[in-house]
């Protein structure tokens, strides 16, 4: 049964020492009560009050790491059904699918490892790679484990392998990377909860529906593993929508502990497009690991984009550090344009004049993560601030022409801004990025 913050704050040393970074006690078991923090985070909690308090204060979905090292990734912890109600915390690992007697093995491999991509500021890769035991030969299944964790070495492992003499091999073989098993099933339950247990690493619950799913993780955590995986067995877009929903729900909304764990979607399929179609319904819908069988550019980019986008804070823009980016090698004479610091509107600016090949340089003003509109209609980007942060900036004497291109948005600006820069001209650009090129070559 769930405690109350104010049942869970009588077990609590009440010091309001903030240790565990909430201001209060009281405040911390609030949080604790909601299922958004742990015990664990209280150095000073008596043994006697985390027995009591137990999976009472846990948080509703499980948090734990995929893999091991500084690119790990952390699945769970999740704390609302919708974005909007609260950001999304874990995004999901995208996995690639490898059989063990691929002839390809090893450049696959090395395609995971060099997936990494820069999107918007942020490192974007394929976090992981499921390597299938298609051979049913246990020798030659862990020398491809062992192969794949060497040409892929920051990446995680998943063992997609249902014989537990086969798993038990591969894992000792990579055990410092803490691979995820896959799977164990009311069949063998028994036998991957050892290994799992005996290697301290986690472990997918595989079963047909929720019921029977329910009564699997019931039964491996009764076998001794805390760290659990869930698959329900669904295939179809319609059943992963309905299955990861219910799971979310439930766990969230019911506190119903068996559902309470991660869920790996494999989502395999001939049709590169309809895989990725699919891949895209299971990262929109709760999925902690998507499975996908290739990973062609133009589909990493897709569900690159789309993760990034579920999983950015919808009220916080994202942005880029105000000051003066050159690109190319300009020089003296080379043009000074003018920006805000949204994130996207950054690259894609920086973006055209590159493609440009025309050496400028490109400032950006910290208008708190704005577009130029929304900005210069919020009173963030105008006249005065726009001459305060060129005047202040230092840029003039890195130019032999004092000329300020803005953007054609806010050409409405023009006359103020040559009034407040004394010396300066200014020039309106483009109303648009994809003109930048031309306008910089016609000059």
């Amino acid at each position: 049964m769930a405690l109350t913050g104010v049942q869970i704050f009588k077990l609590l040393p009440k010091t309001n020492c903030k240790k565990c970074g909430f201001p209060t006690c009281l405040a911390f078991a609030m949080k604790l009560a909601q299922g958004g923090a742990d015990i664990s985070a209280c150095p000073d909690v008596s043994e006697e009050a985390k027995a009591t308090l137990g999976e009472a204060s846990a948080p509703p979905i499980r948090s734990f790491a995929l893999g091991a090292g500084e690119k790990a990734v952390k699945m769970g912890g999740e704390t609302v059904l919708f974005r909007h109600e609260k950001k999304f915390v874990n995004p999901c690992a995208i996995a690639l699918n490898i059989k063990d007697n691929d002839d390809a093995l090893e450049q696959k491999a090395s395609e995971v490892a060099s997936s990494e991509i820069d999107r918007v500021g942020q490192k974007l890769r394929v976090d992981a790679i499921s390597v299938e035991y298609a051979s049913g030969d246990s020798a030659k299944y862990e020398a491809a484990v062992k192969l794949i964790a060497d040409k892929a070495p920051d990446t995680a492992i998943i063992l997609n392998c249902k014989d537990s003499a086969a798993v038990e091999a591969a894992v000792k073989a990579v055990a410092a990377r803490k691979p995820l098993i896959y799977a164990a099933t009311e069949e063998n339950a028994e036998a991957m909860a050892a290994v799992a247990k005996d290697n301290k690493v986690p472990l997918v619950a595989s079963a047909a529906g929720l019921e029977a799913l329910s009564a699997l993780t019931e039964k491996i955590k009764g076998l001794g593993v805390e760290d659990i995986v869930l698959d329900s067995g669904a295939g179809t877009a319609g059943e992963i929508i309905q299955h990861n929903t219910q799971i979310r729900r439930s766990a969230l909304k019911k506190s119903f502990k068996p559902l309470g764990y991660p869920v790996i979607n494999y989502v395999l399929r001939d049709d590169p497009i309809l895989e990725a179609s699919i891949a895209s319904v299971a990262i929109a819908k709760y999925s902690s690991i998507v499975v996908v069988s290739n990973i062609s550019k133009w589909k990493n980019l897709v569900l690159f984009t789309l993760r990034q986008n579920l999983y950015t804070d919808p009220q916080v823009p994202m942005q880029v550090e105000q000051k003066i980016y050159e690109l190319g090698e300009p020089g003296a004479d080379a043009p000074l344009m003018i920006t805000t610091n949204f994130s996207l509107t950054y690259f894609i600016v920086s973006g055209e004049i590159e493609n440009s090949k025309v050496p400028s340089r490109l400032a950006v003003m910290d208008c708190e993560g704005l577009s130029v509109l929304t900005a210069w209609a919020a009173g963030k980007f105008t006249a005065a601030k726009i001459a305060q942060f060129i005047s202040e900036c230092g840029i003039a004497d890195q130019v032999s022409q004092k000329e300020l291109i803005i953007p054609g948005q806010v050409a409405i600006l023009s006359g103020a801004l040559e009034d407040k820069l004394e010396g300066w001209k200014i020039t309106v650009g483009p109303r648009e990025a994809n003109a930048i090129p031309t306008f910089l070559k016609g000059r």
